[in-house]
């Protein structure tokens, strides 16, 4: 074949007219023909297989098309011999390739779960297991998806995304990819419950995206839609885009806007939806919670409600409301999206109003009131009380022995209170107190810090161990929690009625120097900052040869 022939094919496989006339029907049927066999692909390449059309990018050879696209025992000739291409033909920028599907690399390419709210469990195909769900788990062809109270976010490789509710099942047949085409296979089936979809548009001519159910099939081109599924039979609503819907083999083409219900008695029905509810103005920021979402009084008997966060696509809350008010409360910041839609007697959802919302609550600093700075307490476990600033705050105290809090001793636990007790009793000693407040999950204040001493006497300084070296010994004690230094004496008689040396020590340790073949005892007292001191431990007695 000469090169201007090859340049009169390229540029009419490159006009458009012409490009969807090449998109044969079995390309269309493979996409709506549902989950029932699927039209097999010849071993050569004909009418009975679909076409992929490749444009060749800048710098791009046929041997490099042909090594990164083409499965296995595909011999880059028999590419070349499909399009009539001469052996030294050479390729363009915006050149396009006939790509059989059945020739293109497939592999399989798992999916990913992105969040992941309450109870989901996943039973794995590979060995039957059932394990608790968690983000970032991969999902392989044959696992299956058991949400009870909980719900899931599923992100598969070319970006779309599948939203499990809760009390479903659902099960992934296959996630295939071809090669580095960009195309797709994805096939789920849905037994039980209730699926939200964004699917990314589906390249034609072999992509596939499909969600089966026990009496329906939904193939999609790239939509965003609601499935769906319980004994009575199954239920779609679609949003953008259009899915085609049905019994296996007998699908209808259903575009935004309408839902689509498949029962065995009257069969499929498709009705348009109810309009979205007319929102009334809501705050793009809210700076304090809850907050009233109200609309426009409609004659549907109920509202159906559902919060996602705006990045991961976490299904935060979804009910069922009568009025038309609701209250948004207890959401940590960041951006979210409500879908308000009406919700007719027969349980069909309708289009959904959508209202993106940003969520900025700001902690501030509490202000204490008791213990007073300074004070004493003379109980173990004293009360500590303060007086909340902001807006939707939870608060806790930290109880530490050093005003830098590095090594807090004790806390109370997180409430929207304004007074706790710590969680722990406070041996005697002298203390520094404040309180951390918390709004939005993310926004933190902290008070000022106050000192008080809890009353009582601290624990006596205890001996631990002597080690001898030479002329010098070398003395260990158990450190006293709330102790700011030690009181060490040195006598010669086990009384202490005459003491030789006395010091004043802020480590645990000491180094003395005595004479050899004399007997000496030694005992420590534990010091605070305050007017507390211990008893006098026990003494050890000391002997150098």
């Amino acid at each position: 074949m000469n090169k201007p022939h090859l340049a009169q094919i390229v540029r009419g496989l490159c006009a458009p007219v012409l490009l969807l006339a090449a998109l044969t029907a079995n390309a269309e049927l493979s996409i709506t023909q549902g989950s029932g066999a699927a039209t097999p692909m010849a071993s050569q390449a004909g009418t009975s297989a679909p076409d992929w059309l490749y444009t060749v990018r800048a710098g791009e050879t046929f041997q490099q098309i042909a090594g990164e696209l083409l499965a296995k025992g595909i011999a880059p000739a028999r590419l070349r011999q499909y399009n009539t291409l001469d052996k030294g033909a050479e390729l363009k920028e915006g050149d396009r390739l006939r790509i059989p599907v059945q020739w293109l690399q497939r592999q399989p390419d798992p999916a990913r779960v992105t969040t992941v709210t309450g109870t989901v469990r996943i039973k794995t195909g590979a060995d039957g297991r059932t394990l608790p769900l968690t983000p970032n788990i991969l999902i392989r062809v044959g696992d299956e998806l058991i949400s009870a109270a909980g719900s899931a976010t599923i992100a598969l490789a070319d970006g779309s995304e599948v939203r499990l509710s809760p009390d479903s099942r659902l099960v992934f047949n296959r996630l295939t990819q071809y090669g580095k085409s960009g195309m797709v296979d994805t096939r789920l089936r849905l037994n039980k419950g209730e699926v939200h979809t964004r699917v990314r548009p589906v390249i034609e001519g072999g992509a596939r995206f499909e969600i089966e159910t026990p009496s329906a099939v939904a193939a999609v081109r790239g939509t965003a839609f609601a499935l769906q599924t319980s004994a009575d039979g199954t239920r779609l609503q679609v949003t953008e885009g259009v899915v085609d819907f049905g019994a296996p083999g007998k699908t209808r083409r259903i575009p935004a806007g309408y839902s689509a219900t498949l029962t065995t008695n009257p069969g499929l029905s498709i009705r348009r939806m109810p309009p979205a509810p007319t929102v009334n103005p809501l705050a793009p920021t809210l700076t304090k919670l809850p907050a009233t979402l109200t609309w426009a009084d409609s004659q549907a008997p109920q509202h159906r409600l559902d919060i996602f966060e705006a990045d991961s696509g976490r299904w935060v809350e979804s009910r069922k409301l009568e009025g038309n008010e609701f209250n948004i409360s207890l959401l940590d910041n960041g951006d979210y999206e409500i879908h308000l839609a009406a919700l007719t007697t027969r349980g069909t959802v309708g289009m959904p109003a959508v209202i993106p919302v940003e969520v900025d609550l700001q902690a501030k600093p509490a202000t204490l009131l008791a213990p007073e700075a300074d004070e004493t307490a003379n109980d173990d476990m004293p009360e500590f009380r303060w007086r909340l600033n902001g807006q939707n705050e939870i608060a806790r105290v930290e109880i530490a022995e050093d005003d830098s809090f590095r090594e807090p001793v004790t806390t109370s636990e997180w409430a929207p209170e304004t007074s706790a007790l710590p969680l722990r009793p406070l041996a005697p000693g002298q203390y520094y107190w404040r309180v951390v407040t918390e709004a939005g999950g993310n926004s933190v204040a902290t008070s000022e810090t106050r000192q008080f001493l809890v009353n009582g006497s601290l624990p006596p300084a205890r001996i631990i161990s002597v080690n001898y070296v030479d002329s010098q010994v070398r003395v260990f004690w158990e450190k006293v929690r709330t102790a700011k230094e030690y009181r060490l004496q040195l006598s010669e008689e086990p009384d202490f009625e005459n003491i030789i040396k006395e010091a004043t020590l802020a480590d645990t340790t000491a180094a003395l120097r005595l004479i050899p073949g004399k007997r000496y005892f030694v005992r420590l007292k534990a010091l605070s900052d305050g007017p507390l001191t211990s008893r006098w431990g026990p003494g050890r007695e000391l002997y150098l040869e």
